[in-house]
């Protein structure tokens, strides 16, 4: 994945990630994976993703929604990537943090990697396997004593 915005300002040289997921882990442990192998620590944001079909998959308390939404969107607790269909090929958005806006962009690169084989082990939890460019810092500090 490749964090693509924040803000609606595109990024120069955008950082991005490779993340070894399995069919079965549910969206909420891909926004796990991707916070972290974005170096996010502030999590009491809002998040979702977008699919191409315009399907939205999102926390299960996001207070962001408005009610006619609800019956539209799918709770990425109970949510699997294998149910959503992806396959390879495939993109979708993930969003992290509705006012800033940090967008990413997600592609499905292959559905039927060898864990062993890519990553030495079977992991239960999703694994970046590697990564480039630098992150910024979530609320933009140049240095520790920034507030």
């Amino acid at each position: 994945m490749i964090l693509l915005t924040k803000g609606g300002e595109e990024l120069v040289d955008p950082p991005g990630r490779d993340l070894l997921v399995s069919s079965q882990h549910t969206f909420a442990e891909l926004a796990t994976a991707i916070d972290r192998a974005f170096a996010r620590w502030d999590l009491s944001h809002s998040h979702e993703f977008r699919l191409l079909d315009d399907r939205r998959i999102v926390m299960e308390d996001a207070d962001e929604l408005e009610e006619a939404d609800a019956g539209r969107h799918l709770n990425e607790k109970a949510y699997t990537l294998s149910s959503a269909g992806l396959r390879d090929g495939d993109t979708f958005v993930y969003v992290f943090d509705f006012g800033d806006q940090w967008e990413h962009g997600c592609t499905v690169m292959r559905v039927d990697v060898d864990a062993v084989q890519e990553w030495g082990a079977v992991g239960r939890e999703i694994v970046p396997i590697f990564g480039w460019g630098t992150i910024p810092d979530q609320y933009a500090r140049s240095s520790p004593d920034d507030d």
